[in-house]
């Protein structure tokens, strides 16, 4: 497992900002904030998802790089 790119950490902090205002708007019962903090979790979470894959397409063309060079 290679080192995080901005993208995964900034969807991880987008994730957990989410999670939190979904937790908040439970214990207030507001339920636009819920919902809310839903969709930006859900959307933090992709948003790392897709850090991840372009993280392990670099590490893979990396790789035949390297392949290529012996």
């Amino acid at each position: 497992m290679g080192i995080p790119n901005r993208e995964e950490v900034k969807g991880k902090y987008e994730a957990a900002k989410g999670v939190v205002r979904e937790k908040v708007g439970q214990v207030i019962a507001d339920r636009e904030m819920e919902h809310r903090g839903a969709a930006e979790r859900d959307a933090g979470d992709v948003r790392s998802q897709v850090g991840k894959i372009k993280r392990k397409l670099g590490e893979a063309i990396e790789d035949v790089g390297t392949f290529i060079r012996k």
